[in-house]
C-alpha cells in the first residue's frame, strides 16, 4: 500500500502540479483525522512518519505499571513486545493499522484527501491568473445567466483552466454572444473567495484597446510607440493619444498600417468600434488640440493654474469638434485630462477673459444652443 501511495503522489504531481510533499502534509492530516474519529479521543500523541519513503502511522505511550489512560499509557509487558529494551518511564510508538479503521474514519480521511486537493489546484490557478491580470485572454462562453445577462467565460487549457465571470455591466452594449462562441477578454482582477479563485474579465476596459493594439502593432509591443492614453466609450468611440520614443517613427501611421490594416483588425475584433488616433505632446495645448481631430482647431487658450482651457474652431466645424451628442468632445476631456470650452470662432470678440472654472462644473462646456446641433454632428 505504501508503494501504491507515492507512486500516485508522483503522478498527481506530474499530471496536475500538486506538489508531493504538500499531499503528504494533508495524508498525515487525514490520516490523524481518521484515528481521532476511530478512537473518538486523544490524539496529540498520534503521528504519521515518512522520513524513510513509507508511511507509518503510530502513538506514542509511556510505560506505566499499571495502565489508567489508554490512549496514553501502556504495560511494562505489552512495551517490550515491541521493543525488549523498554523500561518504565519510557516513551514507545505503537504502531497503527489503519486498516482497522471503521467507514465512518475512512470517510473522514477521504475528505481531508478531497479538501487538500481542491486547496492546492484553486491556489494554483490563483498565482496563474493572477500572473495574467491586466492581459488578453481567450476563451469560450459557457453559460449565459438569463436573469442577470452576466456571462460565464471559460479560459485557460488544460488544468490551467477556469470560469471567469464577465458581468453585464462589463459587456458592450449591443455585443451579442452565444454558447460557445470563442471570445478575448481583459483580466481585469483576480479574486480569492471561498469557492476558489474568481477571475472578472471584462470586455468595456480601456485595456483591452490597449493590449489588442499590442498585439497587431509591433512598434508598441517593443516599445518604440507607446500608448499615452486612453478614452473609450465601448461599443461607440475610442481616442487613443500615442507618442513614438524616437525621431522618425509616426507612431499614427503605425498604429493605422498598411492600409488601415492594423486599425482594421482592432475595429474588427471590437465589432465596428470607432477609433480615433492622435499624437500625444506634452505641450497641453498641442495635445488637446489633436484630441479633438477630426476637428479643425483655430487655437487653444489655457486657463493659468487649472487643468482647463479654451478651444476656437471655425464655425463650420463646431458640431464636429462637439461630437453627436458631445462625444468627441467628452472623449477629448478624458484623453487629455483638461476641461474643454468650445466655442466658434465668429464669437472670439465677444468672449468674456477667461477664469478658473468652478469645482462642479461639467469635464466639457458646450457652447449655448450647441446640443440640437452636435446632434447632427459627425460620429
Amino acid at each position: 500500500m505504501n508503494a501504491e501511495i507515492f507512486e500516485a503522489l508522483a503522478q498527481l504531481e506530474k499530471e496536475r502540479g500538486i506538489p508531493k510533499d504538500y499531499m503528504l502534509e494533508k495524508i498525515t492530516q487525514a490520516l490523524v483525522a481518521a484515528y481521532k474519529k476511530d478512537k473518538n479521543g486523544y490524539t496529540d500523541n498520534v503521528f504519521v512518519d515518512t522520513s524513510d519513503g513509507s508511511m507509518r502511522i503510530y502513538v506514542q505511550k509511556e510505560v506505566v505499571d499499571d495502565v489508567i489512560t489508554p490512549a496514553t499509557e501502556i504495560t511494562l509487558e505489552a512495551a517490550r513486545k515491541i521493543d525488549k529494551h523498554a523500561q518504565l518511564g519510557d516513551l514507545v510508538n505503537v504502531d497503527v493499522e489503519t486498516k482497522s479503521f471503521g467507514r465512518i474514519a475512512a470517510q473522514t480521511a477521504k475528505q481531508v484527501i478531497i479538501q487538500g486537493i481542491r486547496e492546492a489546484e484553486r491556489g494554483m490557478i490563483f498565482d496563474s491568473f493572477s500572473s495574467k491580470e491586466h492581459e488578453i485572454l481567450t476563451g469560450s462562453v459557457l453559460r449565459i445567466e438569463p436573469q442577470s445577462g452576466d456571462m460565464i467565460v471559460r479560459i485557460g487549457s488544460g488544468s490551467d483552466r477556469t470560469d471567469a465571470l464577465l458581468s453585464h455591466s462589463e459587456q458592450v452594449r449591443g455585443e451579442t454572444f452565444a454558447e460557445g462562441d470563442i471570445i478575448r477578454v481583459y483580466v481585469v482582477e483576480v479574486r480569492r473567495s471561498s469557492r476558489g479563485p474568481q477571475v472578472l474579465v471584462s470586455r468595456t476596459h480601456p485595456g483591452l484597446v490597449k493590449r489588442l493594439f499590442e498585439l497587431e502593432v509591433p512598434e508598441i509591443a517593443s516599445g518604440l510607440v507607446e500608448v499615452k492614453s486612453i478614452a473609450r466609450e465601448a461599443g461607440s468611440r475610442t481616442k487613443l493619444a500615442v507618442c513614438a520614443a524616437e525621431q522618425g517613427i509616426d507612431p499614427v501611421g503605425a498604429c493605422v498600417g498598411p492600409r488601415g490594416g492594423r486599425v482594421g483588425a482592432v475595429v474588427d475584433e471590437l465589432r465596428g468600434e470607432k477609433m480615433d488616433i492622435v499624437v500625444w505632446s506634452e505641450d497641453p495645448a498641442k495635445f488637446v488640440a489633436s484630441a479633438l481631430s477630426p476637428a479643425d482647431v483655430v487655437s487653444v487658450q489655457l486657463v493659468p493654474g487649472q487643468k482647463a482651457c479654451r478651444v476656437l474652431v471655425p464655425d463650420d466645424q463646431l458640431s464636429l469638434a462637439i461630437g453627436k451628442e458631445g462625444q468627441n468632445a467628452r472623449l477629448a476631456a478624458r484623453l487629455t485630462g483638461y476641461k474643454i470650452d468650445i466655442k466658434p470662432q465668429s464669437q472670439a470678440a465677444l468672449l468674456e477673459p477667461l477664469e478658473a472654472p468652478e469645482e462642479d462644473e461639467e469635464e466639457t462646456r458646450l457652447p449655448e444652443d450647441a446640443g440640437d446641433e452636435a446632434e447632427h454632428g459627425e460620429d
